[in-house]
C-alpha cells in the first residue's frame, strides 16, 4: 500500500508531511522510554511484513500489521510506523522519501483511530477484547485503504480507478490482519498483559486516573 514518488499533488504531499509531523511528534512526546525495546520490535515486524508483497491482478497486497501496532503501541505508532517506512525506502525503495509523509498518516493514523476507539473494548477483556483486536486489525487495513485511495483520488482524476484497485485487493488482508491482531492481543493478555495496558494508555487521549 505504499505510494510512489512523482504520484501525488503538492497540496496533498505537504498535507501529508504536516500530519505526520505532528503524529510523531505527539507519539515521541506520549512514548514511555522504558518500552523504546518494544517499538523498536514492532517497528521491525511491520518493517518485514510490508516487504512481502502478493501479485494480485495488477496490484499487489502484503500484510501491514498496522491494527497491532496501535493496540500495543498507542502514539508511539506513529514514529515506529514512520522509522519504518523510511529505511524501506531507503534500503529497498519502496514508497519514498518525499512521500514519506503521506505514507505514514494513511497507516498510522487509522492504527491509533482503532486503538482509541476500540480502547475500552480491548481493557474489558474476555470475548469483547478479541472481537475488538478483530476490529482493530480489520478497520486499521480499511483506514490505510480509504486514506490511500483518498490520497490518489486527490491528487488527479487519473488515479481513481488505481485508488479503488488498491482498496478492493486489500479486502482479504483486512480479515488476515483481524484475526492475526486477535491472536497476538489474546496471547499478550495472558503473558504480558502490561504490553497491551501500556499501549491503550498511550493513545491520542490520556486515560483518567
Amino acid at each position: 500500500m505504499h505510494i510512489s514518488e512523482g504520484v501525488l499533488s503538492g497540496p496533498v504531499l505537504a498535507g501529508g508531511w504536516v500530519l505526520a509531523a505532528g503524529g510523531v511528534a505527539l507519539g515521541l512526546k506520549r512514548l514511555d522510554y522504558d518500552r523504546l525495546m518494544t517499538v523498536a520490535i514492532l517497528s521491525a515486524a511491520f518493517f518485514v511484513a510490508s516487504l512481502i508483497h502478493v501479485p494480485i491482478g495488477p496490484s499487489s497486497v502484503h500484510l501491514i500489521l498496522n491494527g497491532l501496532l496501535g493496540v500495543v503501541l498507542g502514539a508511539a505508532a506513529f514514529p515506529a510506523i514512520c522509522v519504518a517506512l523510511l529505511l524501506q525506502a531507503l534500503l529497498f525503495q519502496f514508497g519514498g522519501l518525499v512521500v514519506l509523509g503521506a505514507n505514514t498518516v494513511d497507516m498510522a493514523v487509522p492504527a491509533v483511530a482503532c486503538a482509541v476507539l476500540f480502547g475500552p473494548m480491548l481493557r474489558s477483556g474476555g470475548g469483547l477484547r478479541g472481537v475488538a483486536a478483530f476490529c482493530c486489525g480489520f478497520f486499521a487495513v480499511l483506514g490505510a485503504g480509504l486514506l490511500t485511495a483518498l490520497a490518489l483520488a486527490l491528487s488527479g482524476e487519473a488515479f481513481v480507478a488505481t485508488a479503488k484497485i488498491i482498496l478492493l485487493a486489500h479486502i482479504p488482508i483486512m480479515g488476515i490482519e483481524g484475526v492475526l491482531t486477535a491472536m497476538v492481543v489474546g496471547f499478550l493478555a495472558k503473558v504480558r498483559p502490561e504490553m497491551l495496558a501500556s499501549g491503550l494508555g498511550a493513545g491520542l487521549v490520556q486515560e483518567k486516573s
